[in-house]
Order: C-alpha cells, then sequence, then structure tokens
C-alpha cells in the first residue's frame, strides 16, 4: 500500500503516467504465429493487445497487391497514435507466390512494407488463424485478398472494408481514425 503510494506521488509530482495493471491480452492476440518468411514468432499481445488495429488478408499475386503502399502509408501516419497494422499472407484465393521467398520480396522490397505481416496461413474457413476467425465471428470472412478490418482497443471489429475500398479511401481512415 505504501509503496503503491509512493508511486502515486512519484507520477503526480513528474508528470508520469502509471496504469496499475497492464491490459489483459485477448485470446485472439495470444497465439505464436510466424513472421513472413522467417524463423521468427511474433505474439500480437506484446505488440497489439491494448491497441487499435488494422486487419488485413494479403496476396503477393492479386490485381490489389499495390495496396501495400497504401497500407504501409497508414502505418507510417498513425503508428505514433497507436494503431497496428498487421498483414496475414494468405493463399487462400489462390493468389499468393509460391514461395514466401518471392512473398517477402514483393512486401519488404517492391513496397517496403514495415507493418508486421505473418506467414502465409488460412484466413477463412475452420483452418482460419485465431485473428481471421475473431474478426470473422463479428463481421464477415474475407471474400478476396486486401480484406480490411478495423478494430478498437478491446479488438472489437468497429468496420470492415472490402478490398476494392483502398487505404486512402475516406471512410476507412475515419474508420481509423475513430479508434485512435
Amino acid at each position: 500500500m505504501v509503496r503503491l503510494v509512493l508511486v502515486a506521488l512519484i507520477a503526480l509530482s513528474t508528470g508520469w503516467a502509471y496504469a496499475a495493471e497492464p491490459a489483459a491480452c485477448p485470446a485472439f492476440l495470444d497465439h505464436e504465429l510466424r513472421k513472413l518468411h522467417s524463423r521468427d514468432n511474433v505474439n500480437l499481445c506484446g505488440s497489439a493487445a491494448g491497441k487499435p488495429m488494422l486487419v488485413v488478408n494479403t496476396a503477393s499475386r492479386c490485381g490489389y497487391t499495390g495496396q501495400f503502399e497504401g497500407l504501409e502509408a497508414l502505418h507510417q501516419k498513425y503508428r505514433d497514435r497507436g494503431l497496428v497494422v498487421v498483414g496475414f499472407a494468405s493463399d487462400d484465393f489462390r493468389q499468393e507466390a509460391d514461395t514466401e521467398a518471392e512473398a517477402a520480396r514483393v512486401c519488404f522490397k517492391n513496397f517496403g512494407v514495415t507493418f508486421t505481416m505473418i506467414a502465409p496461413g488460412p484466413v477463412t474457413g475452420s483452418d482460419a488463424n485465431p485473428v481471421f476467425q475473431h474478426v470473422s465471428d463479428q463481421s464477415q470472412p474475407p471474400r478476396w485478398n486486401f480484406f480490411k478490418y478495423v478494430l478498437d482497443r478491446d479488438g472489437q471489429v468497429v468496420e470492415a472494408f472490402p478490398s476494392r475500398v483502398t487505404p486512402d479511401d475516406p471512410a476507412l481512415i475515419r474508420a481509423v481514425e475513430s479508434v485512435l
């Protein structure tokens, strides 16, 4: 008790913000997911719990692949305000590259992606990864590549956008800004 009061006094006098307890990680984020073309895994609890998210299923051989550029622009513009952009490579619609190396080249070299990209895996049906099971339960499963979901800080889907809605579309930007 004395320690908590001392921390509160220090926080008040220095302007430092103190959170008594860290936010719990929602179950849909608490999984080890392999990063694209890497041996490294990421648990999204560390980077996304309690933060607004833009979740997108991607493919590197799709007519919408150019949207990587706009997604990266959103990441750059809003990351300092807490937005976490996560791309999930998938071949559910038969338009992902034949190899992860090729998919990685498209994302990282061709479009300069710096946001988290997850290795190819299912985003539809009963085999969908936990994040896409969660967003599909609240909204709808992706019907094509580059389906976008805006989630609030509690992990609730605020809005879903079909592939044809580009990352610079005013409606998508409004949805993103509404969760910041």
